[in-house]
């Protein structure tokens, strides 16, 4: 079952399910990243790559590929992306903000460290 749905991904013409297929990887990629990266600045690229999955499978989703002409799902893909897009660029602007300050005051942007900060 899993070796023909492969077989069929692979020969066919790139559609909604290659898509979802690319953002799946990407997600889980950056969550890999997040879990196991100690440095900051890989955090944050994890990050990115999680929201980057994610709006690729808005886009997917909201393909009118995807219902194959059935009615229509009601999601405004491009919409919610940009919303994603705008999101992330303010969060990797705050992060990046802190990890400057942290780095300045610890000379590291080692995550574990980040305990010994006191609010």
């Amino acid at each position: 079952m899993t070796i023909s749905l492969l077989a069929n991904l692979l020969t066919e013409p790139p559609g909604p399910a290659h898509y979802m297929t690319v953002g799946a990887v990407m997600f889980v990629c950056g969550a890999m990243c997040m879990a196991t990266k100690r440095n900051a600045l890989g955090v944050l690229m994890g990050i990115e790559l999680v929201l980057n999955g994610a709006n690729l499978n808005f886009i997917a989703f909201g393909s009118k590929y995807l219902n194959n002409g059935g009615p229509d799902l009601g999601l405004d893909a491009p919409l919610i992306a940009l919303f994603v897009i705008v999101l992330a660029a303010a969060e990797a602007a705050v992060a990046l903000a802190i990890a400057l300050n942290f780095y300045n005051n610890h000379d590291s942007i080692d995550v574990d460290r980040a305990d010994q900060l006191q609010g």
